[in-house]
């Protein structure tokens, strides 16, 4: 449990950032000249010790943080706001696995807590958005006055994992459309496993950049920070979700065009294909039976006889010549 105390000098304007015990959470909190930042990288005991006594925070939410949620969430309290948002983390064979950020942003501090996650997840990739954080801090490029301008600050963090995961999947919907529309496939099998894997990490991202802005435009309407407290910068997340979904969905219907190309081409040759087996067959049936029959019921003799030889052979070329300019004029070939 990382405890951070960070205060915005009123002169320069600089943030300045102190590292604390977690015994001298009670005394921060009765500080106003900053905000308490409790981070929470892994759920152990001391954790729910602190959230429950220290902080009184709600048991239900104290178990959302101990358990894993699939869908965002924000929940109102009188003296704070219970938030869950997720991030995307590449995994294995296409899937993506859902980082969890859960934050508690009250009057004058900001406790976040991480997970639980996926075992494959590494560690550094579930504090990616608190690790952006503490740079901006200690460079100066953020100096909040108050928790929900904190909090905003990862949030934009967290915005711009999901806006690299986009990008990185838009690459790679470019190299399978050049792909398709080259020809250089490779093995047809695993090209559309990496398709319709690609896909569906951009529905992932999708979805959790629109099931987060719902939960901001939800911020936004009950006023979460109290009024005037934080409008434009909810408004500025909503924003950001919602050009984030359009901007995954955009990609997923490009794939989806690609795609759907690739079927077409794919279907046109195999319809091809079946026509050029169906004028073979309609050749050479009428071959076959006019031989069987031939064969089972005339040639009786231990001896060839060649007059009947070439008159069977004529018929057979006449009948063939005769199919093929009947299929040549429906246009079969």
């Amino acid at each position: 449990m990382d405890v951070r105390f960070v205060r915005t000098s009123a002169g320069d304007g600089d943030t300045v950032l102190s590292a604390h015990g977690v015994d001298a959470l009670p005394q921060l909190l009765t500080r106003t000249d900053g905000i308490t930042w409790v981070d929470i990288p892994s759920w152990d005991e001391e954790a729910e010790r602190v959230l429950g006594e220290v902080f009184g925070f709600h048991p239900l939410a104290i178990r959302d943080c101990r358990e894993r949620n699939q869908v965002p969430k924000v929940h109102v309290y009188p003296d704070h706001v219970f938030l869950v948002l997720h991030a995307p983390h590449a995994g294995a064979a296409g899937h993506v696995h859902y980082i969890e950020l859960d934050q508690f942003i009250g009057p004058n501090y900001l406790v976040t807590t991480h997970g639980p996650a996926n075992p494959a997840v590494p560690a550094d990739a579930m504090t990616v958005e608190t690790q952006s954080l503490i740079h901006r801090l200690e460079s100066g490029r953020l100096r909040p006055t108050a928790s929900y301008e904190l909090s905003h600050g990862l949030v934009s963090s967290l915005t711009g994992r999901l806006r690299a995961s986009i990008a990185s999947l838009t690459q790679a919907v470019w190299t399978l459309e050049q792909r398709v529309t080259s020809g250089h496939l490779g093995d047809a099998e695993a090209f559309l496993e990496e398709m319709f894997q690609t896909r569906h990490g951009l529905l992932v991202v999708e979805t959790m950049a629109s099931l987060s802005r719902e939960v901001y435009a939800r911020m936004v309407k009950i006023g979460a920070f109290g009024a005037g407290r934080g409008t434009e910068l909810l408004d500025d997340n909503v924003d950001q979700f919602a050009r984030l979904r359009a901007m995954a969905h955009g990609q997923k219907d490009y794939l989806v065009g690609t795609i759907e190309f690739y079927q077409a081409r794919t279907n046109t040759k195999m319809t091809i294909a079946a026509e050029r087996l169906a004028v073979i067959a309609a050749v050479t049936l009428p071959i076959t039976a006019l031989s069987s029959i031939y064969g089972m019921n005339v040639i009786v003799n231990d001896e060839t006889h060649y007059g009947q030889l070439a008159v069977i052979l004529a018929i057979m070329l006449a009948m063939s010549v005769s199919l093929l300019i009947w299929s040549k004029r429906k246009g079969w070939w």
